[in-house]
């Protein structure tokens, strides 16, 4: 898959309509997590393991990756950290394409990182709600506008309403959609109209961000997930996706019910704890999260060894065929 060609900012128009979604925008999005080393009182970014990381999941089946999101623990890096972060995996990830997280609620500073993004050859920019202060409707759609006719790369809206205190409306998503350079949404907001509303639309590609919700996005037609579970045996997950693309339902469930024993016990305790851990004893990186984060219990982390061994012991064979 190739990175997407990126877009002159006084190209974007508010006013002109993208024809279909994105036709790079698809399959399973790793969101990766940053790994930290533990330095007395510090915690620097491992840029080693982050390296590790990218060559393990580069050739997974993977899409591509999502730097500085929410599993990326981006909230606490400052923004000359994530630049690091960005220019480590994007020289690791070769023709694999990357996609950088972008948060904020002061426009000014959103849009400093956003001229800083535009240097980088990204395939897209996921951003959410500005968080906290929960602005109108007419509020929302001026503030994602912005940053869509400022942004080189494609936008991918992040509606998350329980992280950001706002929720994108119907009507606000079908508007946004007719802006040429928002091209897709990570969905987590919890509504399956909403979901398949936006489906039948056909102008974003619908990515889902809830974990649970994978197999139901593919199925009604989703273009594919960002889901921090995907670190775990991600040939799987492509291989669920594959399968509902070949419209081979069956073996899609089958992946499907194997594997969310362990996505369940993922989100047991906050993320991204469980999957340091995971990656931890998998010997990726070191276990450490940046406060107000924390690691997942030793008996959470035995749990998941035990879950990801039942999902090799039932899919590993088939997940050979399928890769």
């Amino acid at each position: 898959m190739q990175v997407a060609q990126s877009h002159t900012p006084s190209m974007a128009s508010s006013t002109s309509s993208a024809s279909s979604a994105s036709p790079t925008l698809r399959g399973i999005w790793l969101p990766l997590v940053t790994p930290f080393l533990r330095d007395g009182a510090h915690t620097p970014v491992d840029h080693a393991a982050l390296r590790r990381l990218v060559a393990h999941y580069r050739r997974s089946g993977i899409a591509g990756f999502v730097i500085c999101g929410t599993t990326g623990e981006a909230a606490a890096l400052d923004d000359a950290e994530q630049l690091a972060v960005f220019d480590t995996v994007l020289t690791a990830a070769g023709d694999v394409p990357v996609i950088a997280g972008l948060a904020g609620n002061h426009l000014g500073h959103t849009l400093a990182r956003l001229d800083a993004f535009n240097a980088l050859p990204l395939a897209g920019v996921l951003t959410p709600a500005p968080y906290y202060i929960r602005p109108t409707q007419a509020g929302l759609v001026d503030w994602f506008r912005t940053l869509a006719d400022r942004s080189r790369a494609p936008l991918v809206l992040y509606d998350i309403p329980y992280r950001t205190g706002a929720t994108l409306t119907l009507e606000t998503l079908l508007t946004l959609a007719g802006h040429e350079n928002i091209r897709a949404i990570k969905d987590c907001g919890g509504n399956a109209h909403t979901t398949q509303a936006l489906i039948a639309d056909g102008r974003l590609a619908v990515l889902a961000g809830e974990d649970h919700q994978l197999l139901s996005t593919l199925t009604m037609g989703g273009h594919g997930a960002i889901i921090a579970s995907s670190h775990c045996r991600p040939a799987h997950f492509a291989a669920l996706y594959r399968a509902v693309q070949a419209q081979q339902l069956d073996v899609a469930r089958t992946f499907f019910h194997a594997l969310m024993p362990v996505v369940k016990l993922l989100f047991a305790q906050a993320n991204p704890g469980p999957v340091k851990a995971w990656l931890a004893r998998e010997g990726l990186l070191t276990d450490v999260l940046r406060a107000p984060m924390t690691s997942a219990s030793p008996a959470l982390a035995q749990q998941l060894v035990e879950a990801i061994a039942a999902v090799d012991a039932a899919l590993g064979a088939k997940a050979a065929i399928a890769a």
